[in-house]
């Protein structure tokens, strides 16, 4: 798959909104002192904006695909001259989105913020720009003919586009609608020299021109996309708002989608995934995790990366070690929504289907496929929950077919896992839940298997680890099991306590859940007391 059909309700073509002084934009005196600095033409660049405002750019700039060109650059020229180098503007960047002020108000602004209005108007006409010249009908202009230019035996992006990604990188509190939009713009001007969109970008007025060179929007891509992983490491659903549209177009190509895997992308989704779900399921007050929506539209990023696992080692890695599965699981636990399951069982199924085979890892380390993928959905509790979904009657096909295929492969790695196996890949998962894997007699004919192919008692380490976990289940099974080894290994208490669990269990005993204070005063007990089996 090198393209991916953006099936996310989102309309691209409306993403950006309308600003919130959009009112202001027809009372613009392009002559006037205030807005000396943006050195603009009286000859030529006034006359062009003036026009285009008048009339629809479909008979105006548009006519020509040199006339297109000029415009956009008179645009990023406003944009490049009104941001400056001083950060966001003093007002207008800090305007709700949710409210459009009225005519008064707006020109209020327009007289006390000239370049936040300005800054608004440019990223808004070139949004329109884009909208209208990405139009199938737009027979003599395009996104290449208008943003790049020739250069030798390519075309190139040109040089202009760069004030978008000032204004991304705007201090302070930033400007949420100029920084949304510039975004998207960019998204849009990029991805036409993606070799993996090439068939979908390609208009009937780019047949005649040169190709355009990947090595010219290679390193602004990289810039675009580290923005967004920058925005993402934030847990605040406002920063999801920023971005998300943004990345839902840019994932429609290959070369994009690894390069949001190889900045560490899947694991900030995988994240705010687990936290958005937590929220839903708790009934947080708004605000504490990703909405309903912002959740699908990030499954949805999420699903268009597993099509790049049985070609890039790299991707399974990121996939296998960042959390994602327990953090699907969880989402379709609480199915929030018919949607969300669906791209949640579809992600699931394609890396329960991945191969190493295809492309194997490099440098030679343990091959992560589809029966890696499937013992983490074991261990993070998936087969219950798809036997349950078996039992329901989907009227969508694809939700069928997946909960069939994962129910099938499932049960079948299930008959290959021992106990022991099982057990493993529960513990290393973090999603540990009460079971016989957590008993007395399972630790007890199980306690060798604790010590691990290098005596380093690995799976001790890690279950000592989750008892610093969020999660009181986690942490109040960490301890019984934790407990039990004590009890029937050797020297399990030594062990114990040079892994440093005395210390954390301590501290748990007057925890405020009663189930992890009593699992943490019998831990202590087990570590401390010699001789456990002769304490009443």
């Amino acid at each position: 798959m090198s393209g991916v059909t953006n099936s996310s309700s989102t309309t691209q073509d409306s993403v950006v909104g309308i600003s919130p002084v959009v009112n202001a934009f027809s009372h613009i005196r392009w002559e006037v002192n205030s807005l000396s600095r943006l050195r603009l033409s009286p000859a030529t660049d006034i006359p062009l904006l003036r026009s285009a405002d008048a009339k629809p750019l479909e008979y105006t700039v548009l006519s020509d695909s040199n006339d297109a060109k000029i415009y956009s650059k008179v645009l990023l020229k406003l944009l490049s001259e009104s941001v400056g180098t001083a950060g966001p503007s003093s007002k207008v960047s800090k305007l709700a989105l949710d409210r459009e002020l009225d005519e008064e108000e707006a020109c209020f602004l327009l007289d006390q913020d000239p370049m936040g209005v300005v800054t608004h108007y440019a990223i808004s006409k070139l949004w329109e720009l884009l909208v209208v010249v990405m139009d199938r009908d737009a027979k003599k202009v395009s996104v290449q003919t208008t943003f790049y230019v020739d250069s030798e035996d390519a075309m190139v992006l040109f040089d202009e586009w760069r004030p978008l990604l000032r204004v991304l990188h705007l201090g302070g509190t930033g400007d949420a609608f100029a920084q949304r939009g510039a975004a998207l713009c960019l998204a849009r001007i990029l991805s036409i020299g993606c070799p993996s969109m090439k068939s979908e970008a390609t208009k009937s007025v780019d047949a005649q021109l040169n190709p355009v060179s990947y090595s010219s929007v290679e390193e602004p891509l990289q810039a675009l996309i580290s923005w967004i992983v920058s925005q993402l490491q934030s847990s605040a659903s406002a920063s999801l708002s920023l971005i998300t549209p943004t990345l839902i177009y840019l994932v429609k190509s290959s070369e994009a989608r690894n390069m949001f895997a190889d900045s560490g992308g899947i694991g900030y989704l995988a994240r705010h995934l687990r936290v958005g779900g937590k929220s839903l399921s708790k009934n947080s007050p708004k605000g504490s995790g990703a909405s309903v929506q912002q959740l699908y539209e990030l499954s949805f990023c999420l699903w268009t990366l597993t099509y790049e696992c049985n070609t890039n080692p790299s991707v399974r890695a990121h996939f296998a070690r960042e959390g994602v599965i327990s953090a699907l699981v969880e989402l379709i636990s609480i199915a929030p929504r018919e949607k969300v399951v669906r791209v949640s069982l579809s992600s699931l199924r394609n890396l329960a289907v991945c191969s190493s085979d295809i492309v194997p890892d490099p440098n030679g380390g343990k091959a992560i496929d589809g029966s890696v993928f499937l013992t983490d959905m074991t261990a993070c509790g998936l087969m219950k929950l798809i036997d349950n979904l078996k039992e329901r009657q989907w009227t969508d096909p694809d939700i069928f077919d997946d909960v069939t295929t994962l129910h099938r492969l499932l049960h079948e790695n299930h008959k290959e896992m021992s106990r022991w196996d099982v057990y493993k890949a529960e513990v290393e998962s973090g999603h540990l839940t009460w079971s016989v894997l957590h008993s007395e007699k399972f630790v007890k004919e199980n306690v060798k298997s604790f010590e691990g192919p290098n005596g380093d008692f690995s799976i001790l380490k890690i279950l000592v680890t989750l008892l610093s976990q969020d999660d009181e289940d986690v942490v109040a099974i960490a301890c019984f099991d934790i407990g039990e080894f004590v009890r029937h290994y050797p020297s399990g208490r030594a062990i114990a306590k040079r892994l440093g669990a005395k210390d954390i269990v301590m501290k748990l005993i007057n925890h405020e859940n009663a189930e992890v204070a009593q699992q943490a005063l019998s831990c202590i007990s087990k570590i401390l007391v010699q001789n456990w089996k002769f304490v009443a």
